[in-house]
């Protein structure tokens, strides 16, 4: 999957696939959204009951997550974005991810080295957020 002529995104999950693979968008899509809800659906990562508490690694797990879910971003911007805009989308995706850019930056979750095939963008919202403008 890619983002751009510069960024190309390996899978590999660690457990059934230790070695980074390269893969189409879709495929690799594919595997992210299972490993993130095999992620999340894990009682000793996520514990739903009050008291449990999170495991010492949590916060890297957390990170790990997120790091990868903009990689989703980055190749929608990059690879579909004419797309999104003939369908009339491209408000829905902005505030998206400016929701999501928003949370990741105010709580250090992504290195700004992993953000960089979207900083234009980034750095547009931040700056129309700043003054008062409308990023949708």
């Amino acid at each position: 999957m890619s983002a751009g002529k510069k960024y190309e995104y390996h899978w590999a999950d660690g457990a059934t696939i230790k070695k980074p693979i390269k893969c189409s968008a879709p495929k690799y899509i594919d595997f992210l959204m299972t490993w993130v809800q095999d992620q999340l659906d894990d009682e000793t990562l996520f514990p739903s009951k009050i008291g449990v508490p999170f495991p010492k690694n949590f916060l890297a797990i957390a990170k790990t997550i997120l790091k990868r879910l903009f990689r989703v971003y980055a190749h929608i911007y990059h690879q579909h974005f004419d797309q999104v805009v003939q369908l009339q989308e491209e408000a829905h995706l902005n505030t998206s991810f400016k929701h999501f850019i928003f949370f990741v930056q105010e709580f250090n979750l992504v290195e700004k080295k992993e953000l960089m095939p979207l900083q234009d963008l980034i750095d547009k919202l931040a700056n129309k957020d700043r003054h008062g403008g409308h990023s949708s």
